[in-house]
């Protein structure tokens, strides 16, 4: 009966440290952390963007980032000879206001390319961008899969 017990306590105390290291095995390093900007961003590598034409776009994302931290607000934006001139914040009530913040440097020529704004840099270190997310060409068609040779008749 002993020898029972023994070998009962041995096997859950066993047990449970298999489920501790299975637990650690997930490292902090292997979760790759995203965020609103770093999805956007793939998406625009992925499928690329058509120009941004001269006029104003009422369908826009602004980003703002600190360190790996990211927010994504509707917007609109002004663009004139493929840069962007003026930024806007939609508000809920469908008002937009413009972005005013003091820049870390001179702002000479905040260009668009691939769909995306050159990033800004204000003096407190946010990065802002301009996403164009109208503009990011359409998935392209997949193939189409051959029927498997069993199910022909």
């Amino acid at each position: 009966m002993k020898k029972l017990l023994l070998a009962s306590i041995l096997c859950a105390g066993m047990g449970i440290t298999c489920m501790i290291a299975q637990d650690n095995t997930t490292d902090k390093k292997d979760v790759i952390e995203t965020n609103c900007y770093l999805k956007w961003a793939q998406k625009f590598e992925e499928r690329g963007a058509m120009d941004v034409e001269d006029g104003t776009y009422t369908d826009v994302i602004l980003t703002f980032r600190n360190g790996s931290s990211a927010s994504c607000f509707n917007g609109k934006a002004d663009v004139k000879n493929n840069m962007v001139t003026a930024m806007y914040l939609k508000l809920e009530d469908g008002t937009f206001e413009q972005v005013k913040r003091k820049w870390k440097y001179e702002i000479k020529d905040v260009t668009i390319q691939n769909g995306i704004s050159k990033t800004l840099i204000t003096i407190d270190d946010e990065l802002i961008n301009v996403m164009f997310v109208k503009k990011i060409k359409p998935k392209k068609k997949g193939y189409e899969k051959a029927p498997d040779p069993n199910n022909f008749n």
